[in-house]
């Protein structure tokens, strides 16, 4: 498994590892998650990196290339980047009277997952970030990323997530 942009890009499965990156990048796009602007003075810009994983079906065969731009959160600065990080979480003791009371009663339950559910919360700082390896703006390779959704790796995204 690939660890860098790089390295995918030399992989054997160069073209599959850049069609997953081009579907990442054409998502953050259309969901408006940055500008690319120039850096203010003052101001650092946090890192980002790929991840890169392959899907298997059940019977362990490969479903498709995925590959996800995730922002160096550990970067952030507090009072700069961030200020609150609490999102509220379920207990595990909650979820065990649910299920309980479900089956008790003969309910049915439903449980989901929202795509991209951290990608969809509007940011209340500014945060700047690297453009990432293999999609710098031609036009502006000195720019970097504002950043006006949240993005995965981000210390606020759980609780942006929660306020959307």
């Amino acid at each position: 498994m690939p660890t860098t942009f790089k390295s995918a890009m030399e992989s054997s499965d160069a073209a599959k590892w850049k069609e997953a990156c081009d579907s990442e990048c054409d998502s953050l796009l259309k969901n408006d998650t940055w500008d690319v602007v120039p850096l203010p003075k003052g101001r650092k810009a946090i890192g980002c990196r790929w991840v890169f994983r392959v899907k298997e079906n059940q019977a362990g065969e490969i479903e498709r290339f995925k590959a996800r731009l995730v922002a160096k959160g550990f970067s952030q600065k507090y009072g700069i980047d961030y200020d609150e990080t609490f999102a509220p979480v379920a207990k595990f003791t909650s979820i065990r009277i649910v299920l309980s009371l479900a089956a008790k009663y003969g309910l049915k339950l439903h449980q989901m997952d929202v795509k991209t559910a951290f990608l969809n919360g509007v940011l209340d700082e500014d945060i700047y970030m690297a453009q990432p390896d293999g999609y710098v703006d031609e036009d502006h390779p000195d720019h970097v990323c504002k950043l006006k959704r949240s993005l995965y790796g981000l210390k606020q995204s759980p609780r942006m997530w929660n306020q959307t």
